[in-house]
């Protein structure tokens, strides 16, 4: 098998064993359920293998090294060197084979220390393999809703540097790749942190690029409920605008530590927009906050994550500001751009806004198509 290389020596990861011994249990991980954890060990090297889905196996190699220097705390003798993550494809599909040539295309072109970095990929036959860094706290999702939600390790300093992290991540792809890029599937999972829970953007499977000169390209609709902005859900109008939509969402999640879409009954979700905005406008802030904060954050950084959130998810695209504003915004460079923010009608407190719920008004097909997803 042959590693097309990004920087890396396909001889410093054994990538021969770890496909060899990746089909050698594959019958074992398929009957297992979804995030079920495997770990094996070959010579000088540990590997971890989760299952994310039906389709996809995510590795992580932990090996050896010569050199006396750490960058993965450890309490063994030896010292590990690197760590990566591979994504294998299990199944291949038409789908599939494009979603894994889009992803390799745009990681292979943009650099940017909030995007995650590409190190390898293989696309041999029918098997296609994606090598990346390993991210060791996981995604956002996962200490949101998922794993570590119980653990607390997302203080609110944290949280600041990830939502700033992540927009400038995105305001990248928007503004200073070429030709610019749409995420179209910006979410909780898809933003990754590292040893320093700084964020890195991943999952270009759905990305499109923007031809220049286009305003949006329309497209069969791709992404998760509770995030897709309304243009988007139900006309499949995909703009860079769609992903200020989901940052938005995104920006709510991680200041109240609420999902996109809560469960009121087994036939009604209420968006987190429906929610946080009547409790925005009468300035409600510390009943948005995540109870988990216990009350330490800054006051004044909640604001501008909140009311930039529901401002990035309003209803007409037109009236979204861009991801080069929400970074200012968010960073807090430009007081008079926040205070004209803060008297938008939108924050009245008699003003009514159709902001919210765009997957509601989706038709079944549509629903389910994003469901499948």
């Amino acid at each position: 098998m042959r590693l097309h290389n990004l920087n890396l020596d396909p001889d410093s990861f054994r990538l021969k064993e770890f496909y060899q011994w990746i089909n050698s249990i594959e019958d074992e991980i398929v009957g297992r359920s979804n995030d079920c954890i495997i770990e094996i060990d070959i010579p000088e090297t540990r590997l971890v293998v989760t299952k994310l889905g039906d389709h996809v196996l995510e590795a992580t190699i932990l090996q050896e090294s010569n050199a006396g220097e750490r960058t993965h705390p450890t309490n063994d003798r030896n010292t590990i060197r690197s760590q990566i993550a591979v994504k294998r494809l299990k199944s291949w599909s038409n789908k599939a084979e494009v979603e894994f040539s889009v992803e390799v295309e745009i990681l292979a072109h943009v650099r940017h220390k909030n995007l995650l970095t590409l190190r390898g990929y293989c696309s041999e036959g029918q098997e296609r393999l994606i090598v990346y860094d390993y991210m060791t706290n996981l995604s956002l999702l996962s200490h949101l809703h998922g794993q570590h939600s119980s653990e607390c390790q997302l203080d609110w300093n944290r949280r600041m540097n990830i939502a700033i992290g992540a927009a400038e991540g995105v305001a990248y792809l928007h503004h200073h790749a070429t030709p610019h890029i749409i995420h179209r599937d910006v979410k909780a999972s898809n933003v990754l942190l590292d040893a320093d829970f700084k964020a890195q953007v991943a999952d270009f499977g759905f990305a499109k690029l923007i031809p220049d000169g286009a305003t949006h390209v329309t497209t069969k609709v791709k992404g998760t409920l509770g995030y897709l902005a309304p243009e988007y859900a139900m006309l499949g109008k995909a703009s860079e605008s769609c992903d200020v939509y989901s940052f938005g969402i995104l920006l709510l999640e991680l200041a109240s530590g609420k999902k996109p879409l809560e469960k009121i009954s087994s036939t009604l979700r209420r968006p987190i927009t429906d929610w946080a905005l009547p409790l925005a406008r009468e300035r409600k802030l510390d009943e948005i906050a995540d109870p988990r904060l216990d009350g330490k954050y800054v006051g004044e950084e909640l604001k501008r994550v909140v009311l930039v959130g529901l401002m990035c998810a309003r209803n007409g695209p037109e009236k979204r500001p861009t991801m080069l504003e929400v970074v200012d915004l968010l960073r807090g460079d430009n007081k008079e751009k926040f205070d004209v923010l803060e008297s938008d009608e939108m924050f009245g407190s008699t003003n009514v806004v159709g902001d919210c719920g765009a997957e509601d008004k989706c038709d079944e097909e549509t629903k389910q198509e994003i469901e499948n997803v």
